[in-house]
């Protein structure tokens, strides 16, 4: 059977038909409801970005390994930074009479961590209204999925598909 757009769009259908399903089946593993929102939304946007989708003979069995491969990059990654923040903390700071003390960043550490800061600000801002609410709502003040969706009036899946547009616009513009 050739590899067609139709594989993708079922196996789509398949992630809303059983988002529910994933996000508990995530939330035990992770012991955490919002964990698991963000890691279902990152399995959305990996089968989204998919170039092309052959025949599945189980597609579930793959939904579920595709989750699991994100959070076990999860869990390294949160691994290693928890590493390179016991380093970075090491390397900035200094110890006087028992309590660590940040070191000062440079002038032009500060000046180009503004100007960062300035960008991703504009780039937010520019962003259309619903996404940038879903973004700043879930992104910056930390709501879950569903908290976001109750607060704008729209549902879980729309919430995700304006945070993942936003996410897309704001990788491109900050390159």
């Amino acid at each position: 059977m050739a590899v067609t757009d139709s594989h993708k769009v079922a196996l789509l259908g398949l992630y809303e038909e059983k988002r529910a399903n994933l996000v508990r089946f995530f939330s035990a593993r992770l012991g955490s409801r919002a964990e698991a929102e963000d890691l279902v939304q990152d399995l959305y946007l990996r089968i989204s970005g998919m170039e092309a989708v052959g025949p599945v003979d189980n597609p579930s069995a793959l939904l579920h390994r595709i989750g699991s491969n994100l959070m076990l990059d999860r869990l390294r990654s949160q691994k290693r930074s928890g590493t390179r923040d016991s380093d970075w903390r090491d390397v900035t700071t200094t110890v006087v009479a028992g309590h660590e003390v940040a070191d000062e960043p440079s002038a032009d550490e500060v000046v180009a961590s503004r100007q960062r800061l300035k960008a991703l600000v504009e780039a937010v801002e520019d962003l259309p209204e619903k996404t940038r609410q879903a973004f700043r709502l879930h992104k910056l003040e930390g709501h879950s999925h569903v908290e976001t969706a109750r607060r704008m009036g729209i549902s879980v899946s729309t919430v995700e598909k304006h945070i993942s547009s936003a996410l897309k616009t704001l990788t491109r513009r900050l390159r």
